[in-house]
């Protein structure tokens, strides 16, 4: 049988089992689509949180990312679990107390404002719609190689599928399906990480298995990779990071980004009590933790298989020829995301770091430049071509990243929907809309949001987790401030919330857009994106601390000179903030 048949197999079958659960589950009223019937079991809202956050950017980019930066870029990995352990502290439960269907509503309700709702529901949208490009520019690249189609062609198809099981099943639909693509997600994971950890150190578990000795060459892995980085130019895998600033930032804004992610929060709207809420975030701490411990691992044997691929005999050794090129070059470079150009004419492959100080080295050993360009997406889904698994291997990888890249994108739509339909429409446009006007609002308004992440997956502004890394900054400067000033103080008034929001968002999206483009659009970027042009070296990818940090200081200011928040507010805050022995959760 064929590799293409095996993949078509695999991803078929995941497609049918989705559909299957989005009929069976089918929202009937708002309640079962906004919040699944507000009756899920804490495990399965767990598993299905750990799938709606491992999203295209966990499963296929995070181990690019590491795999390429090394140690500089375990930020992702502190930073997104650091995340989940604030937003299990110090937002869950309390959101849960409050009882109601989304982020808005609460911050609406707290700060006695239309305003206010409107804010929270404009900047909502803005981080679900730039962190939904990831996950359609994921699964374009998992579909592009596995399904044997085009890119675009591959978004178009995860944008058909989504729009099947989230347009009808909303959450309840969506919840289980998520629980389905878990256990999709995760074997897909491990299970070539089992085996590439085996051939290359003999150790069956993989996080020990990048501490052990590389069984080829008897040194420890990351020695070996460390010596083959350095000569080819490139930093140590293991090098420290010289910005501490920068480094220090980017975690904290992608921890309070992650708390501050509504899609995942309106995860803990789900459960039938408080005390539920801290469970699930405890459950999904677990689901997550199998895939993030192996991330590492997987990262570092995938450099040091494609390196070794390309230099069989070592990096001082002649690299191979193209014409000999392994197959998965060839089928990956069918996609775009492998490219080989033979600058000096040898008919060799030479992959090395093309700069200044590496310039003699390489002009001496006859180079003319980098000839081979690798996507860092495809890292982790080339592995087990890389590593010569079994075919039906690479099928169950296929099938996975796909899962990962759906499960979220569900999810972002969900809380863009319910942000237009329950948020907007329901309570500031048409309060009187009923409760049959506004399930087709939301549905409708999902479908609109699904054509709007189709064409930006189609035209994204960077790899997968560099936009999911803005819409964390994005999220870090608005909303995460706005639930804690909501939950914690009785003072911050309307008013502040507001300016805060505002603040946090305009200045976090100027200092994003000088660098990155205005709207992401290449070639209108004021300044290049490069550290010399950074304000005191902080990336636009870690200005989501700060921006966090202008949202509280702007808050608290107009606070002080506007008027208190209501005593019934005070009292409302009162209540949420002590969701111990409340049992069930505010009625929906």
């Amino acid at each position: 049988m064929s590799q293409f048949a095996i993949n078509l197999i695999f991803v078929g079958a995941s497609f049918a089992l989705y559909i299957g659960i989005a009929i069976w589950a089918r929202a009937g009223s708002t309640k079962e689509f906004y919040v699944a019937g507000g009756g899920v079991n804490p495990v399965t809202n767990g598993m299905a949180t750990a799938a709606d956050w491992m999203s295209a950017a966990s499963f296929i980019s995070m181990a690019g990312l590491i795999a390429a930066g090394g140690y500089a870029n375990s930020t992702f990995l502190m930073g997104w679990t650091g995340g989940y352990v604030l937003l299990a502290m110090l937002l869950a439960p309390y959101l849960r107390k409050f009882g109601k269907f989304t982020v808005p509503d609460f911050i609406g309700d707290r700060f006695y404002s239309k305003g206010a709702r409107l804010t929270a529901v404009v900047c909502l949208i803005i981080m679900s719609v730039t962190y939904v490009i990831g996950q359609m520019t994921g699964a374009g690249v998992a579909f592009s190689r596995f399904l044997e189609v085009s890119s675009a062609t591959g978004i178009w198809i995860a944008a058909g599928v989504v729009f099947v099981y989230a347009v009808f099943g909303g959450m309840k639909g969506i919840t289980y399906t998520q629980v389905a693509q878990y256990v999709v997600l995760i074997i897909a994971y491990t299970i070539p990480a089992v085996f590439i950890s085996l051939q290359l150190t003999n150790n069956p578990i993989p996080m020990f298995g990048m501490f052990s000795t590389h069984v080829e060459s008897g040194q420890p892995l990351l020695v070996k990779l460390d010596e083959i980085v350095r000569e080819l130019g490139f930093q140590d895998y293991t090098a420290d990071v010289s910005n501490k600033l920068n480094m220090v930032l980017f975690t904290l804004s992608l921890m309070i980004g992650t708390a501050g992610l509504p899609h995942v929060i309106i995860r803990f709207f789900t459960v039938p009590k408080v005390a539920d809420a801290r469970w699930s975030a405890g459950w999904t701490l677990v689901f997550i933790a199998l895939l993030y411990l192996t991330a590492p691992a997987v990262a570092s044997m995938a450099r040091l298989n494609l390196l070794t691929t390309i230099y069989p005999a070592g990096p001082t050794a002649d690299a191979i020829n193209y014409a000999e090129r392994p197959d998965w070059i060839k089928n990956w470079e069918q996609t775009g995301l492998i490219r080989w150009e033979d600058k000096n004419n040898d008919g060799r492959i030479q992959l090395y770091n093309e700069t200044p100080a590496f310039a003699a080295k390489a002009e001496e050993r006859g180079w003319a430049g980098n000839e081979l360009t690798v996507n860092n997406d495809i890292l982790v889904l080339a592995n087990p071509e890389i590593a010569n698994l079994p075919g039906w291997v690479v099928g169950l990888i296929a099938a996975g990243g796909i899962a990962a890249a759906l499960s979220t994108a569900a999810g972002l739509l969900l809380a863009i929907s319910s942000a237009i339909s329950h948020d907007l429409i329901k309570n500031i446009i048409n309060p009187q809309i009923s409760e049959k006007g506004e399930m087709l609002a939301a549905r409708i308004s999902m479908a609109g949001a699904i054509l709007l992440a189709t064409y930006l997956g189609l035209n994204p502004p960077g790899f997968a987790a560099q936009v999911v890394a803005l819409a964390f900054g994005i999220a870090a400067a608005t909303l995460f401030p706005a639930l804690m000033m909501g939950i914690f103080s009785k003072r911050v008034s309307g008013q502040g919330a507001i300016a805060g929001m505002l603040a946090g968002l305009v200045v976090t999206l100027l200092y994003i857009f000088t660098y990155l483009g205005w709207f992401f659009i290449p070639g209108t970027n004021m300044l290049p994106n490069t550290v010399d042009n950074w304000i005191l070296g902080i990336s636009p990818l870690s200005f989501g601390a700060v921006g966090a940090m202008i949202n509280f200081v702007v808050a608290f200011a107009v606070s002080s000179v506007t008027a208190a928040p209501p005593k019934e507010i005070q009292e409302l805050v009162e209540s949420v903030r002590y969701p111990k022995g409340a049992g069930a959760a505010v009625d929906h």
